[in-house]
Parts: C-alpha cells; sequence; structure tokens
C-alpha cells in the first residue's frame, strides 16, 4: 500500500516506535509547512492512504474530488472537523479517528501553556537573545506568588494548569460554562462572581475552549478590554474562540499588556504573515501544545493500527463506513 504523511514538521512519524510495522509498504513522509491544496494534491498523487496529524490540513469538498485513487484517511485524535466527511464519503474515501489517550491527569498542552506563562512574566525569550547579543538583563520580571489566574475552561487541559497555579501559589478563578464550573468548584477552585469580574480580576487569564461554531467569537473585543494593562493573556486552545482581529487591536491598545499564544486562525504560518507574531507585547510559538515524543509515539502507534487493519481488509475507527468499498 502506497502511504502519504503530510505536514509532519519534525519528521516524528518515521521515528515512532510503530512505524517499523509497516515494513513492505510505500511509506512517503513529507515536513514542509504549506497552505497550498495543489501541494497536498501533488504529495498525496498515488497513494491509497493519508495520514493527517490533528488538523493541520483542511480537506474541502474541492480537495476531496482532487485526491483521485485515495481510499483512506487516518486522522490522529477524533476531531474531523477540518474534513468535509460527506465529500469523502461520495468519493469513496474512509476516514479513520480515534483518541490516542491522554497518558496521566495532565496534559501536553496545559504544560506549554505553563512554558508560555513562565517565559512572558520573565521575559526569557528577550533577555536569551539579548544575551546572545552580548548585552546583560534588561527587564523585570513578574512572579507569579499571590497573583491571579484565570481559568476559563475547567477540561482536562484547564484543570491542568490550574493545579499548577495553586502549586505556585496563585489565587486561581475560574470561569466558563455550567458543567465547567460545577467542575471546578467540585475540586475546590473559585469561580468569579460575573463574567465581568473574571476578566477584570485576572493577572494571568489562561483560555481552554475548544474549537467549533458555538464557541467562535467567544472571547470578544469587549472581554479583553476589561483586563489589566499589565495582564498576560495565553491561548494554547484554539484562535478562533477570540473574536476577529480582536486581540491584536486589544494589544496596541495595552489592555491586556501582554499575550502569548500558540494558535493562530489559518495554520501553518509561513512567512511570519500574522500580525501578532511581529509585536513586542506578544510571545508567539508555532502550535507547540501537543509536539511532545511520548504524545507522537502514542498518535502515530494508533495510526499505523488504523492503516494495517485497512491493508488486512478490517478497516477499524471509521466514522464514515458507507464510504467502504464505494466506487
Amino acid at each position: 500500500m502506497k502511504i502519504a504523511v503530510i505536514h509532519d514538521y519534525p519528521g516524528a512519524f518515521k521515528k515512532a516506535p510503530a512505524f517499523g510495522k509497516l515494513k513492505g509498504h510505500d511509506v512517503a513522509v513529507h515536513t514542509d509547512a504549506y497552505n497550498s491544496a495543489d501541494r497536498v494534491v501533488e504529495q498525496v498523487a498515488g497513494c491509497e492512504a493519508l495520514v493527517l496529524t490533528q488538523q493541520r490540513v483542511r480537506i474541502t469538498r474541492e480537495l476531496a474530488a482532487r485526491l483521485k485513487g485515495l481510499k483512506l484517511i487516518c486522522q490522529t485524535g477524533r476531531n474531523v472537523n477540518h474534513i468535509d466527511v460527506p465529500a469523502c464519503t461520495e468519493h469513496g474515501i474512509a476516514i479513520s479517528a480515534v483518541g490516542s489517550g491522554r497518558g496521566g491527569p495532565y496534559s501536553n498542552t496545559a504544560e506549554l501553556a505553563w512554558g508560555l506563562i513562565l517565559s512572558a512574566r520573565r521575559h526569557i525569550p528577550h533577555e536569551v537573545e539579548r544575551l546572545k547579543q552580548g548585552h546583560w538583563q534588561s527587564t523585570t520580571g513578574t512572579r507569579l506568588y499571590g497573583y491571579t489566574l484565570g481559568i476559563y475552561a475547567f477540561g482536562h487541559i484547564g484543570a491542568a494548569v490550574a493545579r499548577v497555579g495553586k502549586a505556585f501559589g496563585m489565587n486561581v478563578v475560574c470561569w466558563g460554562r455550567e458543567g465547567s464550573i460545577a467542575r471546578a468548584r467540585a475540586e475546590g477552585f473559585e469561580v468569579a462572581a460575573s463574567r465581568e469580574a473574571f476578566f477584570e480580576g485576572a493577572d494571568v487569564l489562561s483560555l481552554h475552549i475548544p474549537g467549533g461554531k458555538d464557541t467562535r467569537g467567544l472571547i470578544t473585543a469587549a472581554d479583553l478590554a476589561r483586563m489589566k494593562p499589565a495582564a498576560l493573556l495565553v491561548n494554547t486552545s484554539r484562535a478562533t474562540i477570540i473574536e476577529e482581529g480582536a486581540l491584536a487591536a486589544a494589544l496596541a491598545k495595552g489592555c491586556p499588556g501582554f499575550a502569548a499564544v500558540d494558535v493562530y486562525e489559518d495554520e501553518p504560518i509561513v512567512d511570519a504573515k500574522h500580525p501578532l507574531i511581529g509585536m513586542k507585547n506578544a510571545l508567539c510559538t508555532p502550535h507547540l501544545g501537543y509536539c511532545e515524543r511520548d504524545n507522537y509515539d502514542r498518535m502515530y502507534g494508533k495510526i499505523v493500527e488504523q492503516l494495517l487493519a485497512y491493508a488486512a481488509g478490517k478497516p477499524a475507527d471509521v466514522v464514515n463506513p458507507e464510504a467502504l468499498g464505494r466506487k
């Protein structure tokens, strides 16, 4: 079976322990980052199976029609919002998608969130670059102890970030939907008196809201305007949960005073073409939240199982079984 793995930026697929199980299959791994549908068609041409990592590539109706001969898409994770499933079904493309397990009470994204918080509050990237240029310290950092950490959405990741904040001696205050608030209270965390009070009181505000139609633009310009001039906004969930253009505009006005973001509306970002990347009061990383060796090994281990199951005539984890065998 000829298999294409695209947008594997760090080349992790071939490094995964399970990769050796695909011996005898023709596997092409592409590590370049791009936004061109033509490039997808070029890299997938002649392949029966395609491996997608997270939501890096949008498979639209138009693109699905151009992927001639493709029979299977293997998707890491359960989220297939970036794939036009009905269109794939019409073209006989089955989609295998399933979660690979979280691997504990904490998460890779929670760890990355804390990396961003610490880096931003202590100006670590700035000072590292200045030191390389021959300069000594030039900024004054801000500690975490005694300050207020706001957690928007107390799910698996938000809860992990909240627990670390508590360990740092921060005053952790939560907000979110009814279920989120109930979970926070059950674990002994404080809930804000109101949405307005939540944004006004946070010194560090970390967003952990899932992306989707229901949450698009959930964080508004008015919400951001309520934040303190010295506050830090951290987004490691999805860029679309913030009203389009609102964060860059808010940072330009100084409320909040700083942002650390790992996600963007259209990814990947190439040639630094995003307004936040050029702002001095924004720390930007290229969607590193889930990019961790053990996590890749789990994700790609499941992908290899799906590929082998399909090759054996027993497709697994298929979300559109009606596509199987369709011409």
